[in-house]
């Protein structure tokens, strides 16, 4: 029986990696063996919720490199080292670098809106939203391009946006009812052999 190692690449409070660890207690991820986390810091508690878990993780310092580039290859060479067929962003807050392209179409993760609606903001992208009056916002689960941005999408799901909503507010809905649950859906879906890419496209065989 094939099963795919993952790692999670993480930061802060890891949110995103507790949606997989709740997914996995809750057997949803078919043939799935999550080897690592991977953070940029050990202060991350993201960490505590790895060990907590039982699940191994590293912390891969961006300050004892001397460029990002640098710091990507480490990680590209600890995902390498521990045979990962599968990177799963969950929150990581650093340039992925050399990473998307030894990972081409191995790297999933999420976006707080329904790509490629506000793709080019920079910053607060729920702030965005309230500022242009959209009515309907959401989350994309994808396969990172080669930038490590948005690249072939995998899943979306959208929520109303309320009259009282605020940014902070906003943002915790579209997390919690957007992005967990995509997230884990979208592993699963990968590990199910559910998923094929054609050129831009990605087909969800159901």
């Amino acid at each position: 029986m094939r099963v795919v190692r993952a790692a999670i690449l993480a930061s802060g409070d890891g949110g995103r990696l507790q949606a997989i660890l709740d997914a996995m207690y809750f057997q949803e991820i078919p043939d799935f063996q999550l080897v690592a986390v991977i953070c940029p810091r050990r202060e991350d508690y993201a960490m505590k919720r790895a060990a907590n878990a039982g699940v191994p993780a590293y912390v891969v310092d961006p300050e004892l490199f001397p460029n990002m580039t640098s710091h990507s290859m480490a990680v590209a060479n600890k995902l390498r080292d521990m045979d990962i067929e599968l990177v799963i962003l969950a929150g990581y807050d650093l340039p992925l670098g050399v990473v998307p392209y030894q990972f081409r179409n191995h790297i999933i993760g999420t976006y707080p809106a329904l790509s490629p609606a506000f793709e080019d903001v920079e910053g607060d992208v729920n702030r965005a939203v309230l500022e242009r009056g959209v009515k309907v916002t959401g989350a994309t689960a994808y396969f990172a391009d080669g930038d490590g941005g948005v690249g072939g999408i995998i899943l979306q799901k959208a929520i109303d946006v309320l009259p009282d909503d605020t940014p902070e507010s906003l943002g915790t809905r579209v997390m919690e009812e957007c992005e967990w649950k995509l997230l884990s859906r979208a592993v699963a879906l990968y590990c199910g052999g559910k998923l094929s890419v054609h050129g831009k496209r990605v087909i969800v065989k159901e």
